[in-house]
């Protein structure tokens, strides 16, 4: 396995951008873009075309692999324009893959990317994979990849506020840690709401005190942005979501795996809260 040295938001030399060819990937390219120019960092684009090998003769998927391929280099062409008129170097990938979720991260690696960007759903040749066990986008996070930027096709965000979703797992110390360097970083950031969700009642005292722990931890490194304890009780991939809209965030941090009380960043969790979300998350996978 390649050993990944991921940078956090702010120190970006290499973005990857996951696309499909279509209209559901414009969120994720705007953002791209924007965090390339900001960061002076190069743009790696990569279109992985799945292949079925159940489905058609190999002339026929050949002969389809093809056409898709000329659509998707002319919807590419324009992203290289973009790019071009940003001033960011930019390379593209495009590669057949029965596994595109893999593919899509071993060129991460490949390129060396500190961040990729993809958005959530999809129509064609990429994001629309329902594989067993989930989304392609959920399989990408799957494989751990340090930092996954998920952005919705409608999305642009706003960095006035985020909300962080942590369960006191290293995962989401990683979150914090990322919050905290936004806030560095990032001068229109001004609110980070912390979350914890406690599946049941008896537990939310200890959601609360979790809160404020890493409110209070977060208030000592920074004094440029206002972090505020939110604790709840629900199923915690719809409270997330909704107090993400009822704040009116642009941006979700969550860890993608937990381990804390809670555990609820763990799994399903994280992949509700991306399909179901209406702004940006960020996903953190870094290893301990």
């Amino acid at each position: 396995m390649i050993e990944r040295h991921a940078n956090l938001m702010g120190e970006l030399t290499t973005i990857a951008l996951a696309t499909d060819g279509s209209s559901f990937s414009d969120g994720a390219i705007k953002e791209a873009i924007f965090f390339c120019r900001s960061c002076g960092a190069r743009l790696v684009v990569l279109n992985i075309i799945a292949v079925d090998s159940g489905s058609e003769s190999g002339v026929s998927a050949q002969a389809t692999y093809s056409v898709q391929r000329r659509e998707v280099i002319q919807f590419i062409e324009n992203i290289k324009t973009q790019a071009a008129e940003n001033g960011i170097p930019c390379e593209v990938a495009i590669e057949e893959s029965y596994q595109p979720d893999k593919s899509i991260v071993e060129l991460a690696d490949k390129y060396q990317a500190d961040l990729i960007i993809m958005g959530n759903h999809g129509e064609n040749n990429l994001l629309k994979l329902n594989m067993i066990g989930g989304s392609l986008t959920s399989k990408v996070i799957g494989h751990r990849f340090p930092q996954v930027l998920v952005v919705p096709k409608e999305c642009s965000i706003n960095m006035e506020k985020i909300l962080l979703a942590t369960d006191g797992s290293w995962f989401g110390q990683m979150a914090l840690k990322e919050a905290l360097n936004l806030s560095s970083h990032e001068s229109t950031l001004k609110d980070v709401f912390v979350l914890s969700v406690a599946k049941k009642e008896l537990d939310l005292e200890k959601a609360r005190e979790l809160t404020e722990t890493v409110c209070r931890k977060a208030m000592e490194k920074t004094d440029q942005v206002t972090f505020t304890p939110l604790a709840l009780v629900g199923k915690p991939a719809r409270v997330i979501v909704e107090k993400a809209k009822e704040l009116d965030v642009g941006m979700i941090i969550i860890g993608g795996h937990g381990k804390g009380f809670s555990k609820l960043l763990m799994g399903h969790v994280t992949e509700q809260v991306i399909d179901k979300a209406h702004c940006a998350i960020l996903v953190i996978e870094k290893e301990q």
